[in-house]
């Protein structure tokens, strides 16, 4: 783009590019087309504004995390599209951020439309509610409320979308969803997270799609925990609570015994995504033992595991005091697909950890785009809705199946 490129200019090129690698709904596309994204970026450059980037709006001084950031905006576009909002519709967002999204939101309900925004953070409650005043959105309703308890006073709504990643779903929310509304939230298991798109049915949440995203986890739900490997904290794992990670145990395999690789015959190009075959392994009968590993880029220098698939964030079946991890090496023997898939594994049950996770990754090479179908039943319910692999949390059970 040219350096004096006009904001109009520079929002319809961050469109267009958006819909060279993901579709958007005519609404979703004119509203990010319409609504000006600098306005709620005061102090950031034009260019930063239009760029497919988060922005940190708010630093989080106990964490590496933010507190509130401006969302990547194709991730922005992508659930909306979810989302499919109708004009007219009642909308609640959980996590205000910069307001933007609670702007479009807002240009996608119309007159007619009703739009809440909350957050527990008085600062950015504050923010989303001057940046849309200045933008023009007086209509939307800003609350500082905890995003867990929602906001009942306006409910029912038609959709619900959370703009923070959650661990599971809060039981305030299920009355506050009218029967066939939609809800959008990023939902994490197992170490990884995607943005799910879910219909209420009665007492059950039925997934209409999910796809890979990332975001600032909400506060007040703790049942994600992280097992540091070794003293210095440079391996990592992520898993639920209800999974049993023994650090000393891995750790001594991981210092003690050789690591061993197995390569799959599942084959990739160089931009194709393999995060399939964690989101396969997850949804797969009987295994509970799959996590994250995160490694930093110190522990990949001093060579103290072999090279994880993408070492902030890989799928690893952890058992006891063993694991096997996803691992991509590059052969050249097909030029469209040269890296291959393949596990690398540590501890006396490495052998047989390894090729369980060849298993998913075959599994996954088979039926490459496929998506598990989630339901979601609240614990209080007799039993999972319909057959599938169970992953019970606090409030609620999902079930995923092929």
């Amino acid at each position: 783009m040219s350096p004096t490129a006009t904001s109009e200019e520079l929002r319809n090129h961050l469109v267009d590019t958006i819909l060279q690698g993901q579709p958007l709904t005519p609404a979703v596309e004119q509203a990010m087309r319409t609504v000006p994204r600098e306005t709620f970026l005061p102090g950031i450059d034009l260019d930063e504004a239009y760029a497919d980037q988060a922005v940190i709006i708010k630093d989080n001084p106990d964490g590496p995390l933010a507190l509130s950031c401006a969302s990547v905006p194709s991730v922005v576009g992508m659930m909306l599209t979810q989302l499919d909002v109708q004009p007219g519709d009642n909308i609640l967002e959980i996590g205000a951020g910069t307001g933007y999204n609670a702007a479009l939101l807002d240009e996608l309900a119309g007159g007619d439309g009703n739009v809440t925004s909350i957050d527990i953070d008085s600062d950015v409650a504050l923010h989303a509610r001057t940046m849309l005043d200045r933008a023009g959105h007086q209509r939307v309703h800003v609350m500082e409320r905890d995003g867990l308890i929602g906001a009942p006073e306006n409910a029912p709504y038609d959709r619900m979308i959370a703009a923070v990643g959650l661990w599971d779903v809060p039981a305030a929310w299920w009355e506050q969803l009218r029967e066939g509304g939609r809800l959008v939230l990023p939902l994490r298991w197992r170490g990884q997270t995607r943005s799910v798109a879910l219909t209420r049915r009665g007492d059950t949440l039925v997934s209409e799609g999910m796809e890979l995203c990332g975001f600032v986890p909400i506060i007040g739900q703790d049942g994600e925990k992280t097992t540091a490997l070794n003293a210095e904290a440079r391996i990592l794992v992520i898993h639920d609570e209800d999974q049993a990670v023994d650090a000393a145990a891995l750790g001594t395999s991981l210092t003690t015994t050789p690591g061993i690789e197995v390569m799959s015959e599942q084959r990739i190009g160089g931009e194709e995504s393999f995060d399939g075959v964690w989101l396969r392994a997850t949804a797969t009968a009987t295994d509970d033992r799959v996590c994250r590993l995160q490694v930093t880029p110190e522990a990949v220098a001093d060579e103290l595991v072999l090279r994880p698939a993408v070492p902030v964030r890989t799928p690893v079946l952890v058992d006891g005091d063993s694991l096997a991890y996803l691992i991509v090496r590059r052969e050249g023997v097909d030029p469209q697909r040269p890296h291959r898939l393949g596990a690398a594994a540590y501890g006396p049950h490495a052998e047989k950890l390894a090729q369980d996770l060849i298993a998913h990754i075959e599994d996954w090479g088979a039926a490459r785009t496929a998506v598990p179908r989630m339901t979601i039943t609240p614990v209080k319910a007799d039993a999972a809705a319909g057959s599938g692999h169970v992953i019970s949390k606090r409030e609620t059970r999902l079930t995923l199946s092929y």
